[in-house]
């Protein structure tokens, strides 16, 4: 994951604290087994039963109810992605694979993380929010769909609230497994991370920003990850109340020699999933 620019928002403008747009082509590492999940991992195609014996009809019958079985998971997962939490008025799912919905997360995370210039600003924005699309596509296109997620928050079918169809909150979410992280987990061997959460201005201050990491808790346990984690900034007063609200805690800080270089100190946070072993 790629490391995070600082963010000059002021918290009572939202909960935005930290941006995963600083490096183009950041690669998310595949592969690794995931804490807690048993099986193969699956794939939009189902997965592959390889048989000892191809005169074996047992052996054989087994392995294509198997594939029944997990092909129905995989299935199973997938709906339940479509609405991961329902509450407050909003509801959280999965990005849909519609240039659209992209277009409309690309300016919500622009609009929370773009550091206004003197000078051209809306030129410098416009080229920003593209880059911010252009790493959303990239992940979306390079990322198995257990290893990569942006979920978006949008008004409730059942509820009264305005602009219906339209995006009101972004989180990211992707498997990672960074040294520096694992040395404060137990029993796990990745864990999820949690960034780029921003919610669109017009409608902060309605617990949007709950409904996604309750959001993320969910996901978690679909995926089978013991452990969420994020990053926020130490002087972030509101997004780290809304964060230990949640129930992630502070087990380390950056150094105080970050602050001799011009950047913020960050505190990494942890919370340990309702995964049950």
């Amino acid at each position: 994951m790629a490391d995070l620019l600082p963010c000059n928002l002021n918290i009572s403008k939202g909960i935005s604290t930290e941006s995963p747009y600083t490096r183009r082509g950041g690669r998310l590492n595949h592969g690794r087994k995931i804490s807690g999940q048993k099986g193969s991992v699956l794939s939009n195609k189902g997965c592959v039963v390889q048989c000892c014996s191809a005169s074996s009809t047992s052996a054989s019958s087994a392995a294509k109810q198997f594939l029944v079985n997990d092909r129905t998971s995989f299935q199973d997962r997938e709906e339940q992605l479509e609405n991961l939490v329902s509450e407050h008025g909003w509801r959280a799912r999965r990005l849909a694979n519609d240039g659209y919905e992209m277009k409309e997360v690309a300016q919500i995370q622009a609009e929370a993380f773009h550091t206004p210039v003197a000078i051209f600003d809306d030129l410098f924005f416009q080229f920003f929010k593209a880059e911010v699309l252009s790493g959303l596509l990239y992940k979306l296109r390079n990322s198995p769909p257990d290893r990569y997620a942006c979920l978006v928050a949008e008004p409730a079918a059942d509820s009264s609230k305005s602009q219906r169809e339209k995006l009101v909150g972004i989180v990211d979410v992707t498997a990672s497994r960074d040294e520096s992280v694992m040395q404060h987990l137990r029993g796990a061997e990745e864990y999820l991370y949690v960034s780029g959460i921003a919610v669109s201005k017009t409608f902060r201050r309605q617990k949007i920003g709950s409904v996604l990491l309750k959001a993320c808790d969910v996901l978690s346990t679909l995926w089978g990850f013991k452990y969420l984690v994020l990053r926020a900034f130490e002087d972030d007063v509101g997004a780290r109340r809304l964060y230990t609200k949640a129930g992630y805690k502070v087990v380390s800080i950056d150094p105080q020699w970050m602050t001799w270089i011009g950047r913020k100190r960050r505190v990494l946070m942890i919370k340990q999933s309702n995964l049950l072993d």
